[in-house]
């Protein structure tokens, strides 16, 4: 069935316009008509089952027969704050992949070795938006704008919080560290690492350094070694 995402939906009305774009897509691409079963997602857990009763190009009109909120909510909450890539595809796909195993919220960090130092979130959000249709995931993750590592160590954050790093140092593996069902913000610097000040500068500010393994990974790789492991973990 042909899954749509439409983040301004509300769950207690009955019917539904489709934007132009999406409406252009389902009639003209697709070629829906009439009678036609779709399902929708909010971005927010909200899963819609909805027929289309007018298969107009423009502004298609859905009615609304079933909704499901928080469908399929996960019992844990993850942000990993990533140091964006040389090579933009590379985060791109950490993006899609990320979110098609399970994630919350991605934070794009600005490092002293950073090789890159802003990316355009429009795009990227559109990576993170199909993939989420395409593993039909009802909660969107959120993209925050590219901001210095500084600012986002001394934010609030009600969770365990974990820099992944290369250098030598007490470090334990995040298997052994992570509480299940709780809040987790992951670091993973940029392909040069973390500089010996970030890293202090982390655990001054409450993070705990881990190891994610023997190999030194890419930094898009470590991101979602990471992802993967704290979604294993609370299974």
């Amino acid at each position: 069935m042909h899954l749509f995402y439409t983040p301004d939906i509300q769950p207690t009305h009955p019917q539904y316009f489709l934007s132009e774009e999406e409406s252009k897509h389902a009639i003209r691409v697709l070629r829906l008509n009439v009678g036609d079963e779709v399902q929708l997602i909010d971005g927010c857990g909200g899963l819609y089952a909805a027929e289309i009763k007018d298969a107009h190009p423009k502004r298609t009109i859905l009615q609304i027969n079933s909704v499901k909120l928080e469908f399929n909510k996960r019992n844990h909450y993850l942000h990993i704050a990533i140091a964006p890539t040389k090579n933009i595809e590379r985060l791109e796909w950490f993006l899609e992949k990320a979110t098609e195993i399970g994630i919350d919220e991605i934070s794009l960090i600005i490092c002293q070795r950073s090789e890159r130092k802003e990316a355009k979130t429009d795009r990227l959000n559109k990576i993170i938006t199909a993939a989420i249709k395409q593993s039909l995931k009802a909660y969107h993750p959120i993209l925050n704008e590219p901001e210095p590592l500084a600012k986002l160590l001394t934010r609030e954050f009600d969770g365990q919080k974990f820099i992944a790093h290369c250098e030598v140092g007490d470090k334990v593996n995040l298997k052994q560290a992570i509480i299940p069902e709780g809040k987790y913000l992951i670091l993973i610097g940029p392909e040069g690492d973390f500089t010996p000040k970030e890293i202090d500068d982390a655990l001054s500010n409450g993070f705990k350094a881990i190891t994610l393994g023997e190999s030194r990974l890419r930094t898009e790789t470590a991101a979602l070694e990471a992802c993967f492991e704290a979604n294993f973990l609370n299974r």
